[in-house]
Formats: C-alpha cells, sequence, structure tokens
C-alpha cells in the first residue's frame, strides 16, 4: 500500500510531540519494515526544514531532512499538483497540495491526524490507527 504521509505527523515525530508521537512511530516503523511505502510531499520537506532549522537549528533541520529520505519517497509538486489544489479549494492550501500528490501519484491512501482537512478527496483518508487496522 503506498500512502501520503501528512505533515504534522512528520513533525510528530521529529519533534516528540505528545500525544501523537507514539502513533507516528508506529507508522514509521511499519514504512522503514517496508509494510506500507510512505510518500511525502516536496512542500512537506521545506515546511519541515523551515520548522527545525527556526526551532532546533540547521544542522538538526539538516539531519531531519536525511532521515525522511531514508524511508519516505517524495512527490512532485509542479503546476499540475498547484492545479489541482486550488480546484478543490480545501480549506488549507497545503492539505490540498498534498491530496494532489496523493491523487496525480495514484497512491492508495493519505494519512493523517485529522481526517476532516481532506474532505472530498477520492481517495480513503486514514488516521494512523485506521490505517493500521486495514493492513
Amino acid at each position: 500500500m503506498k500512502v501520503l504521509v501528512d505533515t504534522n505527523i512528520i513533525l510528530d515525530v521529529l519533534l516528540d510531540r505528545e500525544p501523537f508521537v507514539e502513533d507516528g512511530m508506529a507508522l514509521f516503523e511499519l514504512i522503514e519494515a517496508g509494510k506500507i511505502q510512505g510518500f511525502i510531499a516536496a512542500t512537506t520537506i521545506t515546511n519541515i526544514f523551515y520548522i527545525l532549522r527556526k526551532m532546533l537549528g540547521r544542522d538538526v533541520a539538516v539531519e531531519a531532512i536525511k532521515r525522511i529520505f531514508l524511508s519516505f519517497e517524495c512527490c512532485a509538486v509542479n503546476r499540475q499538483v498547484v492545479e489541482w489544489a486550488i480546484s478543490k479549494n480545501l480549506k488549507d492550501f497545503e492539505d490540498g497540495v498534498q491530496a494532489a500528490c496523493a491523487v496525480i501519484g495514484q497512491l492508495d491512501a493519505i494519512v493523517t491526524r485529522d481526517t476532516s482537512d481532506f474532505l472530498d478527496v477520492s481517495l480513503p483518508v486514514f488516521s494512523i490507527a485506521e490505517l493500521i487496522a486495514q493492513l
């Protein structure tokens, strides 16, 4: 199963954010074990780098990106993705870009901790617990 992982889940793990980090770690373990394929949008990388650099410094941000690339594939963000995101008019543009990456990239699902952010997306949208139950 190929799943796009929402930016917030990645940040939950990298920043050890309670109470979400344990679920995030379970998802990372499934991806690292090859039980599912994890994908992120290219914009996730820039967002994570920006947040981590401001909070923890450039070196930590660079190491985090390297860690992400060990386990996750990166979906391109191009004109088609941005136009799709704009056309769907989701409440959060960033979520629209992520959804567009998943749909255009023909992934199987999106995993997020707030499924309401991805209403009217043509793919299944799961919480981590729901995804694990599907396996």
